[in-house]
């Protein structure tokens, strides 16, 4: 199996996000489904953690002075996917290397599309009621978030029944497609119904989401 892990980081802030801690797990096998290696480190991040990222995370500026720099954090050799909740964030945290990403967030939304909310602790609640409160005690620490993110993985892995790690990242790929539009005048419409002109406009844009550009260009002549 290509070398996969499930990823997860704390930052600074939203916008310009710099890690300040890095998780992951190995993934091994998808059936049955494996994990191995854990590892956690935190980063000095060179600037403030905003206020708000503080109130998600409770990791304090003070408590990074003696870690090592963030820009010298650097992926396990030879990693090809990266599995992530939202998985565009920590990808982009990290500099953006060159890796197949799998998002989780996106699989959650096609196969549970009912559910009021698809954040990692809301989905556990609906995969692992019993046991959510007492796995949720730790949660928005970045190797708590990881195992967090492993079970819903688990549980995606099971319902779409892939058996590879290219056919679930050809999944993710599938599902970060998006069905309605997401922002603007035409905000949650289905695309196949915005008016040709208005998606002919974004696309005529160059910083349309890839993903986005793939939707609208299916129907641009509608």
């Amino acid at each position: 199996m290509p070398k996969t892990i499930i990823f997860d980081t704390e930052a600074t802030d939203k916008d310009n996000p710099v890690i300040i801690e890095a998780a992951w797990l190995e993934l091994t096998n998808l059936d049955p489904f494996t994990t191995a290696n854990p590892w956690v480190q935190r980063y000095n991040p060179g600037k403030p953690i905003s206020l708000g990222a503080l109130a998600t995370h409770h990791i304090l500026d003070e408590e990074l002075v003696d870690c090592p720099p963030s820009g010298s954090f650097a992926l396990p050799v030879d990693t090809e996917y990266m599995i992530g909740h939202n998985v565009d964030f920590d990808w982009l945290a990290i500099g953006c290397p060159d890796v197949k990403r799998i998002c989780t967030l996106a699989l959650a939304r096609k196969l549970w599309p009912d559910l009021d909310s698809h954040n990692q602790s809301a989905l556990l609640y609906f995969l692992k009621r019993q046991s959510a409160k007492e796995l949720l005690k730790n949660a928005h620490s970045a190797l708590a978030d990881v195992g967090i993110c492993a079970v819903i993985l688990q549980h995606a892995i099971e319902q779409i029944g892939v058996k590879t790690i290219e056919d679930l990242w050809n999944q993710s790929e599938l599902a970060r497609v998006p069905n309605v539009m997401p922002f603007g005048k035409y905000k949650g419409l289905p695309i196949s119904e915005v008016p040709g002109d208005y998606k002919r406009w974004l696309l005529g844009k160059g910083d349309v989401d890839p993903y986005l550009r793939s939707a609208l260009e299916v129907n641009a002549s509608n």
